[in-house]
């Protein structure tokens, strides 16, 4: 078998033109992977979110503000939320005159964990044949960057 072909369900999202699947991740404040959730590409990122919430919600019950991107926008987001507790959601919008680049409060820091994350080979592309071997590489890598930073921190400290 090739190592493009896939056994799992994979998607397609007309709005991002991808086909494949799309990774939710929610990060701390400086960018260390808390919850990630791995679905097919046709499901959208506001039904992926209240998956990702609910699995962490246990594990996290103190957790209550959230900031998210617009593609996380909407009434339905809102209502899904309501029924796993309280929250507040923040969603992040880019302005419509800004033109390039323009690093957004709170939203840099998931983008910078995705770019991270995204150095690692198995990553970089969706060459996993399930969604479960896709979720377990994304917290290996997220393993390693943790890793890194207390090695990096510890031999700092002993300086």
């Amino acid at each position: 078998m090739k190592t493009t072909e896939v056994a799992d369900p994979r998607g397609y999202d007309a709005g991002k033109k991808i086909s494949g699947r799309k990774r939710h991740l929610l990060v701390d404040t400086i960018g260390l992977v808390i919850a990630a959730n791995v679905h097919r590409a046709d499901i959208q990122d506001r039904d992926g979110a209240p998956q990702l919430l609910a699995t962490m919600r246990q594990t996290f019950p103190w957790l209550r503000h959230v900031f998210a991107d617009g593609g996380y926008a909407g009434e339905k987001l809102r209502q899904a939320l309501a029924r796993l507790g309280r929250w507040t959601l923040d969603i992040v919008k880019r302005s419509d005159t800004v033109q390039g680049f323009e690093p957004l409060p709170r939203r840099w820091v998931v983008e910078r964990t995705i770019a991270w994350l995204n150095r690692n080979r198995r990553l970089a592309k969706d060459f996993e044949a399930t969604i479960e071997s896709a979720h377990a590489w994304l917290f290996i890598a997220s393993v390693k960057l943790l890793s890194r930073r207390i090695a990096r921190h510890s031999s700092a400290a002993d300086l």
